[in-house]
Parts: C-alpha cells; sequence; structure tokens
C-alpha cells in the first residue's frame, strides 16, 4: 500500500508519502520537506537571532488574539525582507521557503504547521518526545509519521504558547489545558506527571468549509423530507437536543441546524472551546469559558454564561455540550421562560438521552423535561466512518406532567440507508398548529415546500455557510422570491 500528494504550509511545499514499512503494524506518514542545502540550513538560526532584534511587539499585541492574523502577517513580512537582504542571489521560491521555514520555526509550530495544513487530517496526537507524532487520517485511519520532537520541553513551549495566544496557561499548577488555535481547531495538552509517559498535545482539527444542510443531504447524512421537518421545527422556536456518541458528528449537526434561525432574532451561543460557525447576517454573541488566571481567580465556567446569557436579550441560545446537572438546569430553566435552546448531550439514541435526562447525576424532573420538544440522535459507523441521524424522537408530557416519555417520528434504517417515518407526530404538530395557527394540510404544504427548496439547493450545491444562510434569509424575507427562483431552477 503506497499513497502520496503534495500539501503547502506559509509558502514551503512539502511531499506527503503513506506506505507501509517492515517492523510497523500502522501505515507511516513521511513528510518530505525541501532540503535547503547545509549552509543555508545552519545560517537559519543567524536569521531568527536578527529577526527577533527587528521585531517587537508589546504584551497587548501578543496577548490578544484578535491581533494574531495582524502580528503573522508583520513577521512574515519582516522574515521575506531579511531573506532578500541576505540571500540576494537565491531564486524567489528559495526565498520563500526560507521565509516560510522562519515564520514556522519562530512563530509557528515549526512541522505540525504541515500537519494542521493536509487537509485529510482529523488529528493530531503528540504523545511525548520519545515516540513520533500520530496523526488520524480520513482515508488510512491512525498512521505513525516520521515527526518527533526533540524534548518534553518544546512540547509544554508549543502547549504554553497556544495557551498564552487565547488568555489560558497551563504549568505544573495548572496541568490541563483545553485551547484552540487562531484557525479554530481545538487543543487539548497535559504535562507529566498528569501524563506518564511525558508532555502531551491533541489537536482537534476544526472543519476549514463547515458542514452545511447541503453537505448532509449529498452525503445522505439526513433526508431532504427530515430536514424540511427540523426547519419547521426550527423557524418556530422548538427546543431541540441533539445527542450521540464520541465522534458522531452531534456539533456539526447543532451548527447545521443554526442556519434555520430567522435574521431577525438575537443569538447566544456558549461553548468549552469555539465550534459552532453562523451565518454573518444573523446577530451573533459567542461565548466561550475561560480558565483560571495566572493569580488563580477569574475563571468563568458553562454555568456562569449560561445564568449571564439569559440577561442579553436572547431569541435563542446554543450550548455546546451540557455535561453537568446545574447546566442542565439552568438550560431547562431557559426554555420554561420562553426562550428557545439548542444544546447537544452525550448520549447514543433518544431514549437513552431521556434516560440521562431524567436520572442522576443530571436527574431532571418531568415537569421541567417537557419543555424539550425534540432530540435528534446522531450516529457513526465504526467500521466505515458514516454518519447518519439515527432517530429523530419528540418528548411527551404525561397529562399531569410527572413525566414523559419519547415517541420517535423518524429512524435510519441501516439495511436500506434511509430514513424512514416511524410514529405519526403528536405533540409537535399540536404545537405547531397551536402557535402557528396552520390546519394539518397547511403544515403539510409547507414541508413540502421547504423539501423543495432543500433539494433545490443540492441541485445547485449551495454549501457555504453564508450561502446557504442568505438563502435562508430570503426565504423568511420574501419567501415567494426564493419560490420563483426555485420554479426557474
Amino acid at each position: 500500500m503506497s499513497d502520496s500528494y503534495s500539501i503547502e504550509a506559509d509558502g514551503v511545499p512539502a511531499r506527503v508519502v503513506i506506505s507501509n514499512k517492515e517492523g510497523e503494524y500502522v501505515p507511516i506518514y513521511s513528510l518530505e520537506i525541501p532540503f535547503l542545502g547545509e549552509a543555508t540550513e545552519n545560517y537559519l538560526n543567524v536569521l531568527k537571532q536578527t529577526l527577533l532584534k527587528n521585531l517587537v511587539f508589546n504584551n497587548q499585541e501578543i496577548l490578544d488574539p484578535r491581533n494574531l492574523k495582524e502580528l503573522k502577517k508583520k513577521f512574515s513580512d519582516e522574515g521575506k525582507s531579511l531573506v532578500n537582504s541576505k540571500f540576494p542571489s537565491l531564486s524567489d521560491r528559495e526565498k520563500t521557503i526560507i521565509a516560510g521555514r522562519l515564520l514556522q520555526e519562530m512563530f509557528g509550530l515549526d512541522k505540525i504547521e504541515f500537519l494542521l495544513k493536509d487537509d485529510w487530517i482529523e488529528e493530531i496526537c503528540i504523545n511525548s518526545s520519545t515516540e513520533p507524532i500520530w496523526v488520524f487520517h480520513r482515508k488510512h485511519g491512525w498512521v505513525k509519521t516520521n515527526i518527533n520532537l526533540p524534548s518534553d520541553s518544546v512540547v509544554s513551549n508549543y502547549a504554553g504558547l497556544i495557551g498564552r495566544r487565547v488568555g489560558r496557561q497551563i504549568n505544573i499548577q495548572n496541568p490541563l489545558l483545553d485551547a484552540y488555535l487562531i484557525t479554530g481547531d481545538r487543543v487539548n495538552a497535559t504535562l507529566f506527571p498528569i501524563s506518564m509517559f511525558g508532555n502531551t498535545i491533541t489537536i482537534r482539527k476544526f472543519a476549514r468549509k463547515p458542514w452545511t444542510i447541503t453537505d448532509l443531504i449529498k452525503n445522505n447524512t439526513i433526508s431532504s423530507e427530515l430536514a424540511a421537518l427540523l426547519w419547521l421545527a426550527m423557524q418556530y422556536e422548538m427546543n431541540v437536543l441533539v445527542s450521540g456518541g464520541t465522534g458522531s458528528g452531534k456539533t456539526s449537526f447543532l451548527n447545521v441546524l443554526t442556519a434555520f434561525i430567522p435574521q431577525n432574532q438575537r443569538v447566544i451561543s456558549i461553548e468549552q472551546t469555539r465550534e459552532i460557525t453562523l451565518p454573518k447576517h444573523l446577530q451573533w454573541v459567542p461565548l466561550v469559558v475561560r480558565e483560571t488566571g495566572a493569580e488563580e481567580h477569574g475563571k468563568v465556567e458553562m454555568l456562569d454564561l449560561m445564568v449571564n446569557s439569559l440577561r442579553m436579550r436572547p431569541d435563542r441560545i446554543i450550548v455546546g455540550e451540557v455535561r453537568r446537572a446545574e447546566e442542565a438546569q439552568v438550560l431547562f430553566e431557559a426554555m420554561h421562560t420562553g426562550h428557545s435552546v439548542y444544546a447537544t448531550l452525550h448520549a447514543e439514541t433518544v431514549s437513552e438521552t431521556l434516560r440521562r435526562l431524567n436520572n442522576p447525576p443530571i436527574d431532571l424532573p418531568g415537569v421541567m423535561l417537557e419543555s424539550l420538544h425534540l432530540v435528534v440522535a446522531m450516529y457513526r459507523d465504526k467500521r466505515s466512518g458514516i454518519r447518519r441521524v439515527f432517530e429523530v424522537g419528540e418528548l411527551i408530557p404525561s397529562e399531569k406532567g410527572e413525566h414523559v416519555s419519547a415517541s420517535i417520528l423518524y429512524k435510519w434504517k441501516a439495511f436500506k440507508d434511509s430514513f424512514e417515518p416511524d410514529q405519526p407526530s403528536i405533540r409537535l404538530m399540536e404545537s405547531l398548529m397551536t402557535f402557528t395557527r396552520m390546519n394539518e394540510e397547511q403544515v403539510a404544504d409547507d414541508l413540502k415546500e421547504k423539501q423543495k427548496i432543500l433539494d433545490w439547493l443540492v441541485k445547485q450545491d449551495v454549501n457555504t455557510v453564508d450561502g446557504v444562510g442568505e438563502v435562508f434569509a430570503l426565504y423568511y424575507s420574501d419567501k415567494e422570491e426564493l419560490l420563483k427562483r426555485v420554479r426557474k431552477k
């Protein structure tokens, strides 16, 4: 088995070769970077010292993550100017490579920058300095790279650099770090002796182009018929919880649903690390938790942000993941006070989601659970890696409101790879008819209309967050104009 392709990072080209090696039980991911010649490679250290003298940044510039792109450009421009003056006889390609290498080594994460640019890679794992970096490749699964970091101190330096850029820290007193890169990639780091083999960094790469409803229909994660139902529920402010196992696409699916929010509403999102990306036309305020500062205070948790968000006059509240009883309590209180709320929860099915909510440690009473209208359970096939909407269920309260039960509206049939109706809707349909004054026939017509628009999106291949968002914005502002376009194809 052998696979190869080219990538580029900061103007530096590289070649990736993935092949089986004798004595290795997994494929080896070999990164091949142009060698500049021994003299030039050695002279890079001199250039680094010169760059450090020429560039002066104040603390505010360095610590403000909003300045990172400008700082990187400033650093890159100065590096190119320096290389041009020191190596006037080199070709433009060679100058670009040297300047790019300087940028990676001094401002970035050195060879890891190439892994971040490889769109085939989903996860980058530094388990310690004593073994090569591992990556999860979308085509080949877990593979071992030919990249080794020289020492554990380099690993901790990288972790510290990442943390400082987003106002967080990692040290002996705080040996755990949850942060993100300027690209949006999630980063987790641990220090020895918490991680016994050495310091670690795990980078989960953020999709460079977030998924849209168009993508999910095209790859059969969901059908246009089922997507139309969820669109209708989102439009008329039904509360939705997306559940699923690890890697099932919960957050990605929640992000897709947010495009259905009308543009005249205020949205607050609350996350551990930034993953949600909403269309730019929406009034959106993203909030992110903050770990303890250097003085051991200043920590802002999910619960703090959830309580605070209720004072920000939101129409919609999006919560990255509910983990604790207190968070669930505030979430459902927000539903009770009339806010539309969307969140994710770790559970495999609709029934398991309900059990998690009404049993310890979350243990919410039935009277609170009745505020939740829909649960979407996501599924990931561990053999093929495909992701599907596994179930969509509604929660139906008992007459006295003491408990709720789940009724499955749609279910994915594995042997057909199709989404089929299960039980007819009771509560969702009643709520829609109550709050919209539509009858069953009108609701059915509305769903067909929405399905037609979704199918048109797929045919037109409108698949960017803002592009899809603009179509839904037009639907809410001038539906007839949009339908006219759909009919004209």
